[in-house]
C-alpha cells in the first residue's frame, strides 16, 4: 500500500501538472506508463521480496494490468466531465484519487496473484539430493528380519 499509494497520490500531482500542457487523456497515459514502471519495480525489491529487479517479462504482465487502470481512471474523468463541464481541482483530484485506488487494489491483486505468484508468495521445500547418513546406536539396529529359514526335509520312503 505504502509503495501504490505513494506512488498514487504523486501520479495524482503529475496528471494534474501535465493535463496543462496537452490533453487530459496523453498526460494520464504518460503518467501511467512512468508510474507503472516504478511501482513495479518498487513491488519487485520490496513489497513482494524477490530482492531484485522485475525483469521484463514482469514489466509485460504488469502493463496488462496497468492498462486496466488507465481505463478507469479516464472513464472516471470523462464521465466527471460529462456530469460536471466544469468541475474544480479538488473535484478532479477527488475523482481521479478514487478511481486510481479502486485500480490500484486491482492491479496488486494482479500482481500478487499473478505477476509475482512464483518468487515471495509461495513456501518452497528444498529437495535433498543426497540421503542423510546417521550413526545408529548397535542396541537399535534391526537385527535380522522374519524367522529362522526351516530345514529342508527329505520324503520318507515307504
Amino acid at each position: 500500500m505504502l509503495c501504490g499509494g505513494g506512488i498514487g497520490l504523486l501520479s495524482s500531482g503529475a496528471v494534474a501538472l501535465l493535463a496543462g500542457l496537452m490533453p487530459w487523456t496523453a498526460a494520464n497515459a504518460l503518467i501511467t506508463v512512468g508510474s507503472t514502471l516504478l511501482c513495479t519495480e518498487l513491488h519487485s525489491r520490496f513489497t513482494f521480496g524477490t530482492g531484485q529487479r522485475a525483469g521484463w517479462r514482469r514489466h509485460w504482465q504488469s502493463a496488462g494490468s496497468a492498462t486496466a487502470a488507465y481505463a478507469v481512471t479516464t472513464a472516471a474523468m470523462l464521465i466527471l466531465h460529462m456530469v460536471q463541464p466544469s468541475p474544480g481541482m479538488l473535484t478532479e483530484q477527488i475523482v481521479y484519487l478514487s478511481a486510481s485506488g479502486l485500480a490500484g487494489i486491482g492491479r496488486f491483486l494482479v500482481l500478487r496473484l499473478f505477476v509475482f505468484a512464483t518468487d515471495g508468495n509461495r513456501t518452497t521445500v528444498p529437495i535433498r539430493t543426497k540421503p542423510i547418513r546417521t550413526k545408529t546406536p548397535a542396541r537399535f539396529r534391526p537385527q535380522a528380519s522374519g524367522p529362522a529359514p526351516l530345514p529342508i526335509l527329505a520324503p520318507v520312503p515307504a
